[in-house]
């Protein structure tokens, strides 16, 4: 049986039995992304595969799943599938999905994947959102944030936003600051407060950092000064990222909270 024998059939067929068909298409699409996915998933762990070249993979492959759906669908009802087979699959992912600003999304999203401002499993901040990214995909970039939740923010606000990449050399590298009142001096907040913080942090938690936290002093106003505090986890691994870094804040400030009162 040949290509041209199915369609025939299928312009044969009744309405009903085409929705019928176009449920059942549908459904294995779905389904065939779903293998593949797993697949992907699968051979990436066995092979060690960078997570933002899997992330690509699946981004491929759920391009590729789409427009084949889409053509085939236009087949189905004897639409004419030149239109969609010689333009772009950024056409047809917004005539699929009926609005504009899906298409300005999965434009930003390739220019995401292309351009790697970051990569998945990097710690960034985009605009006022922070977080982990778990994945870019056409239309969304996925962040896991500090409150333990997934954020999806829209590939158009991405390109539009001020990035920070907290991610190089293998770890996240985590910037936080402390304000501390004029009551004591520099020398006495260091020695007294940060130093022993940090001490007693890096005893507890050395085996989960990269290196040793460190800090320096910002800036100095009228109504306080404040220090710069950097720690260090390895790339991909922001849930210790957002149980150490409240930790050593506390120890810090609990330092100052007793060193006031004496």
């Amino acid at each position: 049986m040949t290509i041209q024998d199915v369609v025939g059939f299928l312009d044969q067929l009744p309405l009903a039995a085409r929705i019928v068909v176009s449920l059942i298409l549908l459904s294995t699409a779905a389904v065939v992304y779903k293998l593949f996915s797993r697949s992907i998933s699968s051979t990436s762990k066995r092979i060690e595969l960078d997570p933002h070249v899997e992330n690509s993979f699946r981004l491929v492959l759920r391009v590729v799943i789409i427009i084949a759906s889409i053509t085939l669908l236009l087949t189905l009802y004897e639409l004419p599938t030149e239109w969609f087979i010689g333009s772009s699959a950024l056409v047809g992912a917004a005539i699929g999905f009926g609005s504009s600003q899906t298409i300005n999304n999965v434009v930003a999203g390739f220019f995401v994947i292309i351009t790697r401002p970051f990569r998945v499993k990097d710690y960034v901040k985009i605009g006022d959102a922070e977080g982990q990214v778990e994945e870019i995909s056409i239309n969304y970039t996925k962040l896991y944030t500090p409150s333990f939740n997934i954020l999806e923010v829209p590939n158009v606000q991405v390109i539009n936003s001020r990035v920070l990449n907290f991610t190089h050399e293998g770890f996240i590298k985590y910037t936080f600051s402390l304000n501390f009142t004029h009551s004591i001096s520099n020398e006495d907040i260091v020695k007294r407060c940060i130093e022993p913080a940090i001490e007693e942090f890096q005893r507890k938690h050395k085996d989960k950092q990269l290196r040793r936290p460190e800090y320096y002093f910002e800036t100095s106003s009228n109504f306080g000064r404040s220090f710069k505090f950097r720690i260090f986890v390895p790339r991909g691994d922001a849930r210790t990222l957002y149980i150490l870094q409240p930790e050593l804040s506390d120890m810090i400030i609990n330092k100052w909270d007793l060193e006031r009162k004496t």
